[in-house]
């Protein structure tokens, strides 16, 4: 019974640690030129991303990076993902996952 409950642990554990220290710079560093360059911004933008880690797996975080990318596209590949219902959904539920992050950490 012991295993079973310490392999829960760990499995839950390994989910919100899976978001390689490459894509939690990237976070932060594009969180901090919003909310200034200072080490409290730092550590209220790793706070961030670790609490969308938490939330949502990478692969999601990885398609919801993708989609914010290609809105910014001109011509028709980016309006295939600007009108795409579907990739909004996407982006809306992101955006709930991040608002919730940033309440509890800024």
């Amino acid at each position: 019974m012991t295993f079973i409950m310490l392999g829960l642990c760990l499995s839950s554990h390994a989910v919100a640690n899976d978001f390689p220290t490459e894509a939690r710079v990237d976070y932060v560093l594009g969180c901090m030129a919003s909310n200034g360059q200072t080490y409290l911004a730092m550590q209220k933008c790793s706070c961030s991303i670790d609490a969308i880690a938490e939330q949502i797996p990478y692969d999601e975080y990885e398609e919801v990076e993708t989609i914010l990318r290609m809105h910014e596209k001109r011509g028709e590949l980016g309006v295939l993902f600007r009108t795409d219902k579907s990739l909004e959904e996407q982006l809306q539920n992101f955006r709930s996952v991040q608002a919730d992050a940033s309440l509890q950490c800024f």
